[in-house]
């Protein structure tokens, strides 16, 4: 996955619980849990607003892109996914 959580790293930072940081925000640890481990698919703005303002840390401190190398080429995650660079090249050029 491209999309590196790391809320661990804040919290301890921090020296709060993950389950301390849940209640304040008004979510089950659960699924914060289910964020910190890495294995949401989506968080909603007001949910990463109120993690940034309890841990007074901007969303970039929390997450951070890199891109997954496929084939030799770098996954953007869009429609030309699994597409080699040069395939949509070839394709601009007929």
């Amino acid at each position: 996955m491209p999309i590196i959580v790391n809320l661990d790293v804040v919290l301890a930072q921090r020296k709060m619980r993950l389950n301390t940081l849940a209640a304040i925000v008004g979510i089950t640890a659960q699924n914060l849990s289910v964020l910190k481990t890495g294995r949401a698919k989506a968080i909603r703005f007001d949910t990463l607003e109120k993690i940034c303002s309890i841990l007074n840390c901007q969303p970039g401190d929390i997450l951070a892109y890199t891109p997954d190398v496929v084939a030799g080429t770098q996954y953007h995650g869009h429609a030309l996914d699994g597409i080699a660079i040069s395939d949509v090249d070839d394709q601009i050029d007929s």
